[in-house]
């Protein structure tokens, strides 16, 4: 038997996913739209939605722990993985930082090269890189129309 609650896999399993997608999209478009009209303050109001956007924060932190081919990567916190318990606790902290979020630091790993010097390799934690994730979703549709545009004026 299945108990309903927000602590049971099932109910992580069961989120309406393709719901998220849709509203993530509506959104972004409509910051696409509105820097397009020039609208930047509307812009601007649009993409603080999409940081506290529920949609989003559960998309960004599906990606991140189920997806990205580096979710098993620990950071400083040495946190590899996330069950659906920490999912769900990911979800609440970036609903209750949504305006503030502190990074908590990076995991520095040293690569050696092959002429014998290393460089550094640093690791943001799974809740900094939901916060990425979660920022990327709200500039990128600005970008989108940036980039495009910048791309027919090489062509022409």
């Amino acid at each position: 038997m299945i108990r309903h609650s927000d602590y049971t896999s099932e109910s992580w399993k069961n989120l309406p996913w393709k719901k998220f997608r849709q509203d993530l999209f509506r959104l972004q478009k409509r910051v696409f739209k509105a820097v397009q009209a020039g609208n930047k303050r509307k812009a601007q109001s649009l993409q603080k939605l999409i940081l506290k956007s529920r949609a989003a924060r559960f998309l960004s932190i599906r990606q991140v722990s189920q997806l990205n081919a580096g979710k098993k990567t620990a950071g400083i916190d040495g946190v590899k993985s996330l069950d659906f318990i920490g999912r769900f606790e990911l979800e609440i902290l970036l609903r209750k930082s949504a305006g503030d979020w502190k990074h908590q630091g990076l995991r520095e790993i040293s690569i050696p090269k092959k002429d014998g010097t290393t460089r550094m390799l640093k690791i943001p934690t799974i809740g900094d890189r939901a916060w990425q994730c979660l920022a990327k979703y709200a500039l990128e549709p600005a970008c989108a129309l940036q980039l495009s545009m910048l791309e027919v004026t090489v062509s022409e």
